[in-house]
């Protein structure tokens, strides 16, 4: 059961921060590694960035052991609702400068948004200014990670507003929408697929697919609405990014359910799966433009579970 921010100790709060700026550290370190050969300047700033981390983990440190003694309690920011779940990007090899900098962007962005809160929650002077402190360095970390593609890899210059109005569509439409067209597009296959072979009857294929893909729209919506507020982590409305899920779910299982309202069983079998490796394809682009994930790696990694699931529902529905 995750922990409300709110509900949260000044304690606990120092001891999320000293566990986050470790992680964080350890994160900007791996950065640096990976980008050193390719990227030595890109390195050296991150390298920095990881060096400031430290500083920031031992500030805590002595705050902590001023007014608590020298036990932390085992808590992280994976137990606390509101944080974004960190994927483990920094492990990939060869690493791209624009896929640490977009990690670096949301790191950073959280991290300054988690001190103003925990300062705000904060009664001891000490502490308090502390953590003002700490959000004000965040968020200079934040525009440091926000030029460093201007200053490593192109010399155009982009607008602060438009970079902020990029960060926050990508935050809360286009990773929860994704996510939300992935799961309509993938899950609903097995179901409609399953009816299709076992019925043979276009009908009861197509009954089969519009309940699965509204049941799986709402399913979504209450999964991404209730998972993050947004105060911490800047993703907007829950119930914005909600609805965006699961609008975008019930669009991807009604793609390929629609055929099946054609009366010939044969002939909405073949349209549906072309309306199948259309969206797959669709899916893939969105990946590779907004993700940064090479489009053929998406377009494989897509295209086999579709298959997999695919033959779930054939095998299935054929028995």
């Amino acid at each position: 059961m995750l922990k409300k921010f709110k509900d949260l100790t000044e304690k606990e709060i120092l001891a999320i921060a000293i566990a986050a700026e470790e992680e964080d550290g350890r994160i900007y370190g791996e950065f640096a590694d990976a980008l050193r050969e390719d990227y030595p300047s890109t390195a050296e700033m991150f390298e920095e960035m990881r060096q400031e981390e430290v500083g920031h983990r031992d500030r805590l440190f002595a705050m902590f052991r001023q007014r608590f003694g020298d036990h932390i309690p085992l808590i992280r920011r994976e137990n606390v609702k509101g944080f974004l779940t960190r994927k483990p990007v920094w492990l990939v090899r060869p690493l791209g400068v624009k896929v640490a900098r977009k990690q670096a962007e949301l790191m950073e962005l959280e991290a300054s948004r988690f001190y103003a809160r925990a300062a705000s929650r904060t009664a001891d002077v000490s502490t308090r200014e502390l953590l003002n402190k700490l959000a004000d360095e965040e968020r200079k970390h934040e525009r440091t990670a926000g030029e460093l593609e201007e200053k490593h890899l192109t010399a155009s210059a982009k607008a602060q507003e438009e970079e902020s109005h990029r960060k926050l569509f990508l935050l809360q439409v286009v990773q929860p929408g994704l996510a939300g067209l992935m799961d309509g597009s993938v899950s609903t296959l097995a179901p409609i697929f399953a009816a299709a072979f076992a019925s043979h009857k276009s009908w009861e294929a197509f009954l089969v697919g519009l309940a699965a893909s509204i049941g799986a729209g709402i399913s979504m919506a209450f999964s991404e609405g209730l998972s993050d507020d947004g105060s911490l982590t800047g993703r907007g409305s829950p119930w914005l990014r909600g609805m965006v899920t699961g609008l975008m779910t019930t669009a991807g299982g009604i793609g390929h359910t629609l055929p099946f309202l054609i009366s010939n069983f044969h002939v909405a079998t073949l349209v549906a799966v072309i309306v199948v490796a259309v969206e797959l394809m669709v899916i893939s682009f969105i990946r590779h433009r907004y993700m940064d994930t090479p489009f053929l790696q998406a377009a494989f990694q897509v295209i086999v579970g579709g298959v997999l699931v695919f033959l779930t529902g054939w095998l299935i529905g054929s028995a």
